[in-house]
């Protein structure tokens, strides 16, 4: 990813903003300015929307041959995170066995660093999941 394209999606990667549709109500993740379901209606409609980061496991799956800079954490899981607001979201679960990860599975965001590139590049932080408490 480019350093540009990178802090442009500062907002929405750190703090899991979304926008909603002022005339239909669509929740789109990452931000749109026109929406996927009323086209033209939307423009000038689209608001800015805060999601909560609480969802479940809609599915996962094990990662045992990971890419070079994620060497050092597999085996992980990564999974599709259901959000309450009905968003669909990719991201690692941490803090959980592998074994313990099961479909349906309470989950909640969490702001961690995903990676850096190169040993004096630039961190790139973003979300991961936790199970629920």
């Amino acid at each position: 990813m480019t350093v540009a394209r990178f802090w442009r999606e500062n907002s929405p990667r750190y703090n899991l903003k979304a926008s909603k549709c002022g005339n239909c109500g669509k929740v789109s993740f990452p931000p749109r300015t026109v929406c996927p379901e009323c086209h033209r209606k939307s423009i000038g409609k689209m608001q800015e929307f805060q999601l909560s980061g609480k969802g479940e496991v809609y599915s996962f799956s094990i990662v045992h041959d990971a890419p070079a800079q994620f060497q050092n954490q597999k085996p992980y899981i990564v999974a599709m995170i259901k959000l309450d607001e009905g968003i669909m979201v990719t991201g690692q679960v941490i803090d959980c066995e592998l074994d313990k990860v099961e479909i349906g599975m309470r989950v909640w965001a969490s702001f961690r660093k995903l990676g850096e590139e190169g040993p004096g590049g630039v961190i790139h932080y973003g979300y991961k999941f936790h199970p629920e408490l």
